[in-house]
């Protein structure tokens, strides 16, 4: 079987006017489709046999691709079968199973192929850099996966490039009148207008995945991740962050020198009057934090024992997002934002041995709102504890019931 490449992206030719027209149709042939890639993926995962049943159960839901999207099941079985030593070639199976399916147009099967992205990218990122006898000598099944997000997203951009505003501090803030207005010789000028900042130059349309090139992909491939990453069950999220450390390299004692640092600064959460006390943020969080990550199996399927890899900025500058987001999303799990916290220190730690300025800053901030939204959480927390226990209870007055005579 060969990948053909074709832009990536759904196509609108398989859409006909009757089904456009008619929405019943329209929602069962997506149904239907939906459930037909997936009695294809239990075909394509028999073994165990119980996956396969479950899958197929699967299958007979009302919403057939959301279901498979929200399968811990299926995603730990087609997780093991991505990360097998057979996977990734061009002949693999579910490599070609994966392509087709993120090629549909329908949303919710696109979104079960992102979910399995950072398994995708960890096992591809690993094998190229730490290359064995063991290892397939192609990973063109992996690589036309990855091809298929970054042509997605190239179409989508449209050859431009992603841009902020970046505001002139030299101007008085939209929140505040200055005492004295600022003279300018010129009020037309240029240098009232705000600059322009590039964070991702235009995509060049792609057909292979060359030396040059693969951070840049792979890079793309995790935006595409990131733009639907409220979509994204738990386990993926945390699968991510796992592979982040992983890419990190060692854990050493750099990662807990920023948190001794920043707790023995005067760290106090000031709490209310009513309350009386103040909640000390202790030298040995990072410590306590590191024996709750140490039960999260951080290295799932790496062999060797340092499997860092090169992290250029366009492929670190993704993986700080997602991080940001698993870090400090609201109804992110603790484990998530635990396993998203020691990733965020390595990365701090490999950044300090590199000597990067954009890495260190990066992950330093990342770094200060986690040990700040862990310090409001305490302090609510601590100050909820404190008014409920210092709030008298009443007693219930007897519950009186009128009787009709």
């Amino acid at each position: 079987m060969d990948f053909h490449l074709h832009g990536g992206s759904p196509s609108s030719t398989t859409t006909n006017t009757t089904s456009s027209s008619d929405p019943m149709h329209s929602w069962w042939e997506s149904i239907s489709k939906a459930r037909s890639r997936i009695h294809l993926l239990s075909s394509l995962l028999s073994h165990p046999p119980a996956a396969a049943d479950s899958l197929s159960s699967l299958a007979d839901t009302d919403r057939p691709a959301r279901s498979l999207l929200l399968s811990s099941a299926a995603y730990a079985s087609l997780s093991a079968a991505l990360s097998s030593p057979s996977s990734g070639s061009g002949d693999d199976p579910l490599c070609h199973w994966l392509y087709d399916t993120y090629l549909s147009s329908d949303p919710d099967l696109r979104l079960v192929v992102l979910s399995y992205l950072p398994i995708i990218s960890a096992v591809y990122l690993h094998r190229i850099h730490h290359r064995t006898t063991e290892n397939p000598t192609s990973l063109s099944g992996f690589e036309a996966v990855l091809l298929a997000f970054y042509s997605a997203e190239t179409k989508s951009r449209n050859g431009k490039a992603i841009t902020i505003s970046i505001a002139d501090l030299s101007q008085p803030s939209l929140y505040h009148s200055p005492h004295t207005p600022l003279k300018s010789s010129k009020p037309n000028s240029k240098s009232s207008n705000p600059s322009i900042g590039v964070l991702s130059p235009p995509l060049e349309p792609q057909i292979a995945v060359k030396s040059t090139k693969r951070a840049c992909i792979v890079g793309v491939a995790l935006d595409c991740y990131y733009k639907q990453i409220s979509q994204m069950p738990s386990w993926s999220k945390l699968d991510f962050c796992k592979f982040a450390a992983v890419w990190a390299g060692d854990d050493c004692p750099c990662t807990s020198d920023f948190d001794v640092n920043f707790a023995e600064n005067n760290l106090l959460i000031e709490n209310s009057t009513d309350v009386g006390d103040d909640i000390r943020i202790e030298a040995n969080e990072i410590d306590i934090l590191h024996e709750r990550i140490e039960n999260l199996d951080i290295e799932p399927y790496v062999e060797s024992k340092d499997a860092r890899i090169p992290l250029p900025w366009e492929l670190l500058q993704p993986v700080l997002r997602i991080l940001g987001h698993c870090l400090l999303g609201p109804v992110n799990v603790d484990e998530v934002k635990d396993s998203a916290s020691m990733a965020v220190r390595r990365l701090y730690a490999r950044a300090s041995h590199d000597l990067v300025p954009q890495a260190i800053l990066a992950t330093k901030s990342l770094i200060q709102l986690d040990r700040r939204a862990r310090e409001a959480a305490a302090s609510v927390s601590f100050i909820s504890a404190g008014s409920n226990a210092n709030t008298p209870s009443k007693a219930k007055k007897p519950e009186m019931l009128l009787v009709s005579k």
